[in-house]
Protein backbone atom coordinates (compact mmCIF):
# COMPACT_ATOMS: atom_id res chain seq x y z
CA UNK A 1 0.00 0.00 0.00
CA UNK A 2 1.39 3.62 -0.86
CA UNK A 3 0.35 6.83 0.64
CA UNK A 4 0.90 10.05 -0.79
CA UNK A 5 1.11 13.18 1.57
CA UNK A 6 1.42 16.27 0.48
CA UNK A 7 1.77 19.92 2.45
CA UNK A 8 -1.43 22.20 2.06
CA UNK A 9 -1.96 25.06 4.24
CA UNK A 10 0.27 23.51 7.05
CA UNK A 11 -1.97 20.37 6.57
CA UNK A 12 -1.24 17.16 5.61
CA UNK A 13 -3.24 16.01 2.07
CA UNK A 14 -3.73 12.28 1.11
CA UNK A 15 -3.53 12.08 -2.76
CA UNK A 16 -6.22 10.26 -3.62
CA UNK A 17 -4.15 7.73 -6.04
CA UNK A 18 -0.98 7.55 -7.30
CA UNK A 19 -1.89 8.97 -11.32
CA UNK A 20 -2.38 12.49 -9.25
CA UNK A 21 1.40 12.40 -8.98
CA UNK A 22 3.17 14.44 -10.91
CA UNK A 23 6.51 15.76 -11.46
CA UNK A 24 5.81 19.66 -9.71
CA UNK A 25 3.84 18.31 -6.77
CA UNK A 26 5.54 18.97 -3.77
CA UNK A 27 4.95 15.40 -1.99
CA UNK A 28 6.34 15.57 1.88
CA UNK A 29 5.99 12.33 2.81
CA UNK A 30 6.06 8.67 1.27
CA UNK A 31 4.53 5.88 2.84
CA UNK A 32 5.05 2.56 1.88
CA UNK A 33 3.42 -0.37 3.84
CA UNK A 34 3.73 -3.34 2.49
CA UNK A 35 4.80 -2.01 -0.70
CA UNK A 36 4.07 -3.85 -4.24
CA UNK A 37 6.82 -3.52 -6.54
CA UNK A 38 4.94 -0.90 -8.61
CA UNK A 39 4.58 0.97 -5.81
CA UNK A 40 8.42 0.90 -4.54
CA UNK A 41 9.28 1.63 -8.75
CA UNK A 42 7.12 4.63 -8.45
CA UNK A 43 8.76 6.01 -5.43
CA UNK A 44 12.37 4.81 -6.63
CA UNK A 45 11.24 6.81 -9.69
CA UNK A 46 10.40 10.14 -8.40
CA UNK A 47 13.00 10.62 -5.71
CA UNK A 48 15.92 8.62 -8.10
CA UNK A 49 16.69 5.87 -5.04
CA UNK A 50 16.60 2.32 -4.31
CA UNK A 51 13.94 0.97 -1.40
CA UNK A 52 15.60 -1.31 0.94
CA UNK A 53 14.22 -4.65 0.50
CA UNK A 54 12.39 -5.85 3.83
CA UNK A 55 15.47 -8.70 3.88
CA UNK A 56 18.03 -5.20 4.18
CA UNK A 57 15.59 -3.67 6.59
CA UNK A 58 15.99 -6.56 9.32
CA UNK A 59 20.13 -6.81 9.18
CA UNK A 60 21.15 -5.59 12.43
CA UNK A 61 25.02 -4.14 11.41
CA UNK A 62 25.02 -0.03 11.93
CA UNK A 63 26.13 0.38 8.33
CA UNK A 64 23.04 -1.51 7.37
CA UNK A 65 20.74 0.77 9.03
CA UNK A 66 22.48 3.88 8.86
CA UNK A 67 23.47 5.76 5.96
CA UNK A 68 23.75 7.85 3.31
CA UNK A 69 23.10 6.94 -0.52
CA UNK A 70 22.56 8.87 -3.48
CA UNK A 71 21.98 12.07 -1.70
CA UNK A 72 19.54 10.45 0.77
CA UNK A 73 19.63 9.58 3.87
CA UNK A 74 18.84 5.74 5.14
CA UNK A 75 17.85 5.41 8.85
CA UNK A 76 16.07 2.15 9.93
CA UNK A 77 15.17 1.60 13.52
CA UNK A 78 13.54 -0.87 15.65
CA UNK A 79 9.65 -0.25 16.35
CA UNK A 80 7.64 -1.72 19.00
CA UNK A 81 3.75 -2.47 17.94
CA UNK A 82 0.76 -4.33 19.85
CA UNK A 83 2.06 -2.42 22.64
CA UNK A 84 -1.34 -2.81 24.13
CA UNK A 85 -1.05 -6.54 24.69
CA UNK A 86 1.30 -8.79 26.43
CA UNK A 87 2.90 -9.67 23.68
CA UNK A 88 4.96 -6.73 21.55
CA UNK A 89 6.23 -7.41 18.36
CA UNK A 90 9.86 -5.78 16.93
CA UNK A 91 9.55 -4.34 13.55
CA UNK A 92 11.99 -2.44 11.38
CA UNK A 93 10.93 0.57 10.10
CA UNK A 94 13.31 2.72 7.33
CA UNK A 95 13.21 6.45 7.06
CA UNK A 96 14.41 7.88 4.01
CA UNK A 97 14.75 11.70 3.69
CA UNK A 98 15.67 13.28 0.71
CA UNK A 99 15.47 16.99 0.31
CA UNK A 100 12.34 17.48 1.87
CA UNK A 101 10.89 14.44 1.16
CA UNK A 102 9.91 11.43 3.41
CA UNK A 103 9.56 7.81 2.62
CA UNK A 104 9.30 5.46 5.26
CA UNK A 105 9.08 1.90 4.62
CA UNK A 106 7.33 -0.59 6.99
CA UNK A 107 5.79 -3.91 6.87
CA UNK A 108 4.01 -3.50 10.27
CA UNK A 109 1.33 -1.27 10.98
CA UNK A 110 2.58 0.66 13.93
CA UNK A 111 -0.45 2.67 15.60
CA UNK A 112 1.34 5.61 15.57
CA UNK A 113 1.52 5.84 12.04
CA UNK A 114 -2.15 6.04 11.83
CA UNK A 115 -2.51 8.62 14.99
CA UNK A 116 -0.52 11.03 13.61
CA UNK A 117 -1.06 11.15 9.64
CA UNK A 118 -5.31 11.64 10.84
CA UNK A 119 -4.03 14.18 13.29
CA UNK A 120 -1.93 16.18 10.99
CA UNK A 121 -4.94 15.93 8.52
CA UNK A 122 -7.63 17.88 10.71
CA UNK A 123 -4.54 19.96 12.85
CA UNK A 124 -3.21 23.38 11.07
CA UNK A 125 0.67 23.45 11.89
CA UNK A 126 3.83 24.17 11.11
CA UNK A 127 5.10 20.72 11.88
CA UNK A 128 4.46 19.14 8.65
CA UNK A 129 6.35 21.34 6.05
CA UNK A 130 8.74 19.29 5.20
CA UNK A 131 9.94 15.18 5.13
CA UNK A 132 12.16 16.10 8.58
CA UNK A 133 9.75 16.92 10.34
CA UNK A 134 7.09 14.48 9.39
CA UNK A 135 9.88 12.18 10.26
CA UNK A 136 10.09 14.04 13.66
CA UNK A 137 6.59 14.14 14.06
CA UNK A 138 6.20 10.19 13.56
CA UNK A 139 9.14 9.46 16.17
CA UNK A 140 7.55 11.27 18.85
CA UNK A 141 4.17 9.45 18.51
CA UNK A 142 5.95 6.42 19.01
CA UNK A 143 7.80 7.94 22.05
CA UNK A 144 4.29 8.83 23.23
CA UNK A 145 3.14 5.55 22.32
CA UNK A 146 6.04 4.09 24.15
CA UNK A 147 5.55 6.05 27.63
CA UNK A 148 2.06 5.17 27.59
CA UNK A 149 3.25 1.47 27.30
CA UNK A 150 5.43 1.67 30.52
CA UNK A 151 3.42 3.69 32.59
CA UNK A 152 0.93 0.59 31.84
CA UNK A 153 3.68 -1.79 32.63
CA UNK A 154 4.92 0.13 35.34
CA UNK A 155 1.34 -0.36 36.85
CA UNK A 156 1.12 -3.83 36.16
CA UNK A 157 4.59 -4.76 37.94
CA UNK A 158 3.98 -2.87 41.24
CA UNK A 159 0.34 -5.11 41.40
CA UNK A 160 2.64 -8.04 40.70
CA UNK A 161 4.95 -6.87 43.53
CA UNK A 162 2.33 -6.24 46.13
CA UNK A 163 0.86 -9.87 45.10
CA UNK A 164 4.58 -11.21 45.72
CA UNK A 165 5.32 -10.00 49.35
CA UNK A 166 1.06 -10.38 50.39
CA UNK A 167 0.50 -11.72 53.24
CA UNK A 168 -1.74 -15.16 52.86
CA UNK A 169 -2.90 -17.63 55.35
CA UNK A 170 -3.58 -20.41 52.38
CA UNK A 171 -2.00 -23.50 52.18
CA UNK A 172 1.95 -23.94 51.16
CA UNK A 173 0.85 -25.89 48.39
CA UNK A 174 -1.45 -23.28 47.02
CA UNK A 175 0.82 -20.40 47.57
CA UNK A 176 3.29 -22.12 45.95
CA UNK A 177 0.92 -22.77 42.92
CA UNK A 178 0.36 -18.96 42.93
CA UNK A 179 3.85 -17.92 42.61
CA UNK A 180 4.47 -20.08 39.99
CA UNK A 181 1.92 -18.34 38.12
CA UNK A 182 3.81 -14.96 39.43
CA UNK A 183 6.92 -16.21 37.66
CA UNK A 184 5.05 -16.41 34.33
CA UNK A 185 3.65 -12.68 34.38
CA UNK A 186 7.29 -11.56 35.75
CA UNK A 187 8.35 -12.98 32.50
CA UNK A 188 6.09 -11.56 30.01
CA UNK A 189 6.87 -8.36 31.40
CA UNK A 190 10.37 -8.82 31.33
CA UNK A 191 9.73 -9.32 27.68
CA UNK A 192 7.80 -6.55 27.16
CA UNK A 193 10.68 -4.17 28.92
CA UNK A 194 13.49 -5.86 26.62
CA UNK A 195 11.22 -5.29 23.39
CA UNK A 196 10.46 -1.39 24.49
CA UNK A 197 14.62 -0.78 25.93
CA UNK A 198 15.57 -1.74 22.09
CA UNK A 199 13.72 0.27 20.43
CA UNK A 200 14.03 3.20 22.66
CA UNK A 201 18.23 2.65 21.87
CA UNK A 202 17.08 2.39 18.14
CA UNK A 203 15.67 5.88 18.10
CA UNK A 204 18.23 7.28 20.12
CA UNK A 205 20.29 6.08 17.46
CA UNK A 206 18.52 7.30 14.40
CA UNK A 207 18.12 10.61 15.86
CA UNK A 208 22.28 10.96 16.94
CA UNK A 209 22.52 9.90 13.35
CA UNK A 210 20.36 12.38 12.00
CA UNK A 211 21.83 15.17 13.61
CA UNK A 212 25.66 14.19 13.22
CA UNK A 213 24.56 15.12 9.79
CA UNK A 214 23.20 18.00 10.46
CA UNK A 215 26.29 19.23 12.09
CA UNK A 216 28.89 18.55 9.20
CA UNK A 217 26.33 20.60 7.30
CA UNK A 218 24.73 17.93 5.33
CA UNK A 219 21.85 20.20 5.55
CA UNK A 220 20.54 23.29 7.82
CA UNK A 221 18.34 21.77 9.89
CA UNK A 222 15.20 24.80 10.78
CA UNK A 223 15.29 25.97 14.59
CA UNK A 224 11.95 23.85 15.42
CA UNK A 225 13.59 20.28 14.20
CA UNK A 226 17.12 21.15 16.29
CA UNK A 227 14.45 21.80 19.59
CA UNK A 228 12.17 18.26 18.09
CA UNK A 229 15.38 16.61 17.69
CA UNK A 230 16.61 17.53 21.17
CA UNK A 231 13.40 17.06 23.04
CA UNK A 232 13.28 12.96 21.22
CA UNK A 233 16.82 12.54 22.19
CA UNK A 234 15.54 13.78 25.80
CA UNK A 235 12.53 11.77 26.19
CA UNK A 236 14.23 8.67 24.89
CA UNK A 237 17.23 8.79 27.09
CA UNK A 238 14.66 9.67 30.13
CA UNK A 239 11.81 6.67 29.14
CA UNK A 240 15.20 3.92 28.44
CA UNK A 241 16.67 5.20 32.12
CA UNK A 242 12.51 3.89 33.49
CA UNK A 243 12.51 0.57 30.90
CA UNK A 244 15.98 -0.21 33.21
CA UNK A 245 14.41 1.08 36.42
CA UNK A 246 11.53 -1.47 35.84
CA UNK A 247 13.76 -4.22 34.30
CA UNK A 248 15.83 -3.88 37.64
CA UNK A 249 12.44 -4.29 39.67
CA UNK A 250 11.62 -7.62 37.45
CA UNK A 251 14.93 -8.87 38.37
CA UNK A 252 14.13 -8.36 42.25
CA UNK A 253 10.53 -9.75 41.80
CA UNK A 254 12.12 -13.05 40.04
CA UNK A 255 14.97 -13.17 42.50
CA UNK A 256 12.10 -12.82 45.69
CA UNK A 257 9.73 -14.97 43.75
CA UNK A 258 12.01 -18.02 43.54
CA UNK A 259 13.24 -17.21 47.00
CA UNK A 260 9.82 -17.76 48.19
CA UNK A 261 9.30 -20.90 46.23
CA UNK A 262 12.48 -21.96 47.76
CA UNK A 263 11.18 -21.45 51.14
CA UNK A 264 7.83 -22.79 50.82
CA UNK A 265 9.33 -26.18 49.54
CA UNK A 266 12.02 -25.78 52.44
CA UNK A 267 9.33 -25.83 55.11
CA UNK A 268 7.26 -28.60 53.71
CA UNK A 269 10.68 -30.67 53.83
CA UNK A 270 11.08 -29.67 57.44
CA UNK A 271 7.60 -30.64 58.61
CA UNK A 272 8.15 -34.18 56.67
CA UNK A 273 11.77 -34.30 58.59
CA UNK A 274 10.54 -33.10 61.73
CA UNK A 275 7.60 -35.64 61.52
CA UNK A 276 10.40 -38.92 60.54
CA UNK A 277 12.27 -37.74 63.89
CA UNK A 278 9.07 -37.81 66.40
CA UNK A 279 7.55 -40.88 65.02
CA UNK A 280 10.73 -42.75 64.73
CA UNK A 281 11.24 -43.54 68.80
CA UNK A 282 7.68 -44.70 68.85
CA UNK A 283 8.68 -47.05 65.63
CA UNK A 284 11.49 -48.01 67.64
CA UNK A 285 9.36 -48.99 71.38
CA UNK A 286 6.88 -50.70 68.61
CA UNK A 287 9.75 -52.62 66.88
CA UNK A 288 11.28 -53.80 70.03
CA UNK A 289 8.17 -55.43 71.34
CA UNK A 290 6.64 -57.13 67.97
CA UNK A 291 10.26 -59.34 68.17
CA UNK A 292 9.16 -62.97 68.77
CA UNK A 293 10.96 -64.20 71.60
CA UNK A 294 10.00 -66.26 74.34
CA UNK A 295 11.95 -64.73 76.85
CA UNK A 296 10.80 -61.26 76.57
CA UNK A 297 10.26 -60.20 80.72
CA UNK A 298 7.33 -58.02 79.66
CA UNK A 299 5.33 -60.68 78.26
CA UNK A 300 3.66 -61.67 81.42
CA UNK A 301 3.63 -58.15 82.86
CA UNK A 302 -0.03 -57.32 83.69
CA UNK A 303 0.72 -53.94 82.55
CA UNK A 304 2.70 -54.58 79.84
CA UNK A 305 0.82 -53.55 77.25
CA UNK A 306 -0.34 -50.22 78.49
CA UNK A 307 3.24 -49.17 79.53
CA UNK A 308 4.42 -49.94 76.03
CA UNK A 309 1.68 -47.39 74.72
CA UNK A 310 2.40 -44.91 77.37
CA UNK A 311 6.31 -45.13 76.32
CA UNK A 312 5.77 -44.46 72.71
CA UNK A 313 3.52 -41.85 73.54
CA UNK A 314 5.92 -40.44 75.46
CA UNK A 315 8.50 -40.68 72.95
CA UNK A 316 6.46 -39.01 69.91
CA UNK A 317 5.89 -36.46 72.41
CA UNK A 318 9.23 -35.24 74.18
CA UNK A 319 10.86 -34.68 70.55
CA UNK A 320 7.34 -32.63 70.04
CA UNK A 321 7.95 -30.19 72.44
CA UNK A 322 12.11 -29.97 72.01
CA UNK A 323 11.42 -28.96 68.48
CA UNK A 324 8.89 -26.46 69.93
CA UNK A 325 10.60 -25.03 72.56
CA UNK A 326 13.81 -24.49 69.89
CA UNK A 327 11.34 -22.89 67.39
CA UNK A 328 12.19 -25.41 64.42
CA UNK A 329 8.29 -26.10 64.67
Amino acid sequence: MLRIYTSQNNQLALLETATDLVETTPIVWFDLFNPAQDETRIVEQHLGIEIPTRDEMQEIELSDRLYQEDGAEFMTMTAATELDGDNPVKVPVTFILKGATLVTVRHADPKPFHLYAARMQRLNGASCESGELVMLGLLEAMIDRTADALERIGNEIDGISREVFRKTNSSATKKTRDLQSLIEQIGQKGDFLSVIRESLVSVGRLVAYHTALDGIGTRKAVKESRQRVKLIQRDAASLGDHALFLSNKINFLLDATLGLINLEQNQIIKIFSVAAVVFLPPTLVASIYGMNFDAIPELKFQFGYPMALFMMILSAVLPFLYFKRRGWL
